[in-house]
């Protein structure tokens, strides 16, 4: 699998550099490594599914997202990564479902999603502010992209 972020991690530990590779957006197979690796929200994943709430990367799961109590919040430690998770869940369900969003990886490994317009959506920064202050919600985060 070629993902860019791991670059410096690999050469951190010895591994000779690589080649430059095309960018996510231009090599499918790439993509849908780059897809599938940011998907993965395991913490999310797993404090939704232990109140109940099985995520099927659907628009309506944001919503219901939105809808749980805030649990995460009493765990300092926790709170910032279930806010990244949520925001690259946020991310994969817009990716899965608006027509032209594709994940952008910038230099130095930030995720982003990128609309067909052209416009950047920072989901992880959207999902921390929502773990922290519930809002945005996720939902309205998803909404203004798909009406774009």
């Amino acid at each position: 699998m070629k993902i860019p972020f791991l670059d410096n991690w690999l050469r951190r530990h010895g591994e000779p550099p690589r080649a430059a590779d095309p960018a996510p957006e231009k090599d499918p197979e790439r993509a849908a490594a780059v897809a599938e690796l940011l998907s993965e929200c395991e913490l999310l994943r797993a404090r939704a599914q232990a109140l109940g709430l099985d995520l099927d990367d659907t628009p309506a799961s944001l919503a219901a997202l939105d809808q749980l109590p805030p649990r995460w919040r009493e765990d300092p430690e926790e709170l910032p990564w279930v806010g990244n998770d949520a925001g690259l869940y946020l991310g994969t369900v817009i990716v899965r479902t608006v027509r032209g969003a594709s994940w952008h990886i910038w230099p130095g490994g930030h995720p982003v999603v990128r609309l067909a317009s052209g416009r950047e959506i920072g989901v992880v920064e959207a999902g921390l502010d929502w773990a922290v202050n519930g809002a945005p919600q996720l939902s309205q985060v998803y909404a203004e992209a798909a009406e774009i």
